[in-house]
């Protein structure tokens, strides 16, 4: 272990303690990695927003095993206190690294460098690497999990009685994501694999259905459990190293003339897809206090089928139950929940479009002409010149919507 990795140190903002955590909720999250990764590399400090100091502050069992300090917000270093936390500030004290997403992939970074063996800590990261990399500024997803679903689980937490009769509308805007179709980088190769499992599937039902329903002359319901989709063990052979015993390496002919277009779409195993990252992570310490908070009041999560599945599907991952023990998080089982009629859960979870863009470009504080003003007012002058090929024009609606430079808003 190298020292200077040793030598960090991670400074967390402490409000107050709130049941099995400890609130701002960005705390939490970072404790929860910590104990996920069984990460002992940092100095941790807790920041306390009141002026007193106290050791008692926190109960010891929300921080597993690792050892915390308290310090007051007078004695952080300089490159701190300027800054929103959680940050990391590196052995000389003269770098920091500031903001949610940027601490909890430094985290991860360093636990791999420590010890390689922990390969399952970097595939948080996802493909490429890139799991909340782009700042909330530009990506609508990392503004979600970084800030929108902290915020809206502490503000209904906190709120009166008449106040929590509604569900904040980014959680249900996270339920809205489980439901859109998954894209992953070998999209095309598994939702062949998942048509060529369908197209088994249909033809071994007939026989078995018709079997059962001439049975005696009665009919038959079938109560049989069914077997794992697709999506599920892809999304679990990668978690516990295992090939998915059924994918077949080559399709069969008419499976493989089946155009694109036509190939079923993957459902969401994990926040961003099949794969388990550090969006889940994220994400687990807000929608546990969200649903002891509603279990708390008697209210039915019908209207939240596909957050409850998510909720239940993360507990099955290795080392997730472990590190929620470590942080004194008692983790929910949630009953099977069948599907709302569509019709009722479109009126309770859908959030206007005209309402949610106007939330998006709220946020959105930049562009071309705040920046120019802002030049301008500092005595910078731009010079335009016209562009060399102004005849050149884009049909934006045949190209995929991420190539468009409005698409991060």
């Amino acid at each position: 272990m190298k020292d200077s990795v040793a030598e960090e140190h991670l400074y967390l903002g402490f409000s107050r303690q709130y049941r099995d955590s400890i609130f701002p909720l960005h705390t939490s999250i970072s404790l929860f990695l910590l104990s996920y990764c069984d990460c002992k590399l940092f100095k941790i400090f807790l920041v306390p927003t009141g002026e007193n100091v106290d050791d008692q502050f926190v109960t010891k069992n929300l921080l597993g095993d690792l050892e915390v300090r308290l310090i007051s917000r007078c004695q952080l270093p300089l490159v701190v206190q300027s800054c929103c936390l959680p940050a990391v500030v590196m052995k000389d004290g003269k770098f920091c690294r500031a903001g949610l997403s940027v601490v909890l992939r430094h985290i991860i970074q360093k636990t791999y460098e420590a010890d390689p063996s922990k390969k399952h800590v970097l595939e948080l990261l996802g493909f490429k690497k890139t799991c909340l990399k782009a700042c909330a500024e530009v990506s609508q997803w990392t503004r979600l999990c970084e800030i929108s679903i902290p915020l809206a689980v502490e503000g209904f937490l906190t709120a009166s009685p008449e106040h929590c009769q509604t569900i904040p509308p980014d959680i249900l805007q996270l339920e809205r994501k489980l439901g859109e179709p998954v894209r992953v980088h070998n999209d095309d190769k598994i939702r062949r694999q998942k048509l060529q499992q369908q197209k088994a599937g249909a033809k071994a039902a007939v026989p078995v259905l018709g079997k059962k329903a001439t049975e005696e002359g009665k009919t038959v319901e079938m109560h049989e459990h069914p077997r794992p989709t697709l999506e599920l063990r892809i999304a679990f052979s990668k978690l516990l190293v295992q090939e998915v015993s059924d994918a077949v390496n080559r399709e069969a002919p008419h499976i493989r003339r089946t155009k694109t277009s036509d190939l079923p779409l993957l459902d969401h195993v994990f926040a961003e897809g099949l794969y388990f990252t550090l969006a889940d992570i994220v994400l687990l310490p807000c929608i546990h206090q969200f649903l002891v908070s509603i279990k708390k009041q008697g209210k039915n999560l019908v209207n939240l089928p596909l957050i409850s599945s998510w909720y239940q599907r993360v507990q099955e991952v290795p080392g997730v139950k472990k590190a929620a023990g470590k942080c004194n998080m008692e983790l929910l089982q949630l009953p099977e929940l069948m599907s709302s009629p569509e019709e009722e859960l479109q009126n309770f979870s859908s959030v206007p479009d005209e309402l949610e863009e106007e939330n998006e470009d709220s946020h959105f504080i930049g562009g071309p002409r705040p920046t120019m003003t802002k030049l301008m007012e500092n005595g910078i002058e731009a010079k335009f010149s016209p562009h060399p090929c102004p005849s050149w024009t884009l049909d934006w609606t045949k190209l995929p919507s991420a190539v468009s430079p409005g698409e991060g808003k």
